[in-house]
């Protein structure tokens, strides 16, 4: 039974202005808990809801997440920048339905990091509709995934201020693609491409674009005598 101390605590902290709430759930990162949080009155998830918006970056990595809870978070972060949603041991199980439903938020468009490293249900259906949404993205790790150069495809012709991406073990990705894209994003700084097999040729023409370019693992670079699987 709560005493006459617990009555005041709790009086206390419901009559807080919704901005300055929304300023101390800020700082929750764990989203079970801000999902508990939500639930506590009318005012609490307004608060949880302005909380979100303020975020510059979310990231659901090792969550245990659906297409729909990650759709709903993005929609409410208007301010967001950096977006991770990398499978871990627990993982998140997000599809391309979830990308699709994610490209649709509003902050998309100001994106400038996105990994969905590792994330086996995207393939190109939900890639493309995503990237071609995220015109400012500067980072993307898209490696794991079951793209092919149709991803690539969109990416050169939407992406142009990329300058990182990593397609680890994007093994059906080809010459073409790389190519494509390299040739069409010339702010690209690096290219990880560890785990494909591609050949030397293809690396070849890749610095002959662009002389400056990176490319990961160093082993795949001109001078190598075998390109790894």
């Amino acid at each position: 039974m709560q005493n006459m101390w617990d009555f005041k605590e709790e009086a206390e902290i419901e009559s807080l202005p919704t901005d300055l709430l929304s300023h101390i759930l800020f700082f929750i990162t764990s989203f079970p808990d801000l999902a508990q949080a939500s639930c506590v009155s009318k005012k609490w998830r307004e608060g949880v809801k302005q909380s979100l918006g303020r975020r510059k970056s979310l990231n659901f990595s090792g969550c245990i997440i659906d297409d729909v809870s990650v759709a709903r978070l993005v929609h409410l972060a208007f301010s967001l920048k950096e977006l991770d949603i990398s499978r871990s041991r627990w993982g998140c199980q997000i599809t391309d339905n979830g990308l699709f439903e994610i490209s649709m938020a509003k902050c998309v468009g100001n994106l400038t990091s996105i990994s969905l490293w590792g994330m086996t249900g995207i393939t190109d259906k939900g890639a493309v509709q995503l990237v071609s949404k995220a015109t400012n993205l500067q980072h993307l790790n898209i490696g794991g995934t079951f793209i092919t150069d149709e991803s690539l495809f969109a990416i050169g012709n939407s992406c142009q201020h990329l300058k990182s991406i990593v397609l680890w073990s994007c093994r059906h990705v080809t010459e073409i693609g790389l190519l494509f894209l390299v040739n069409k994003c010339r702010k690209l700084e690096s290219i990880n491409v560890w785990g494909t097999r591609f050949p030397v040729d293809c690396f070849i023409g890749l610095l002959t674009i662009s002389p400056a370019l990176q490319i990961k693992p160093t082993s795949l670079l001109p001078n190598a005598e075998a390109i790894p699987v």
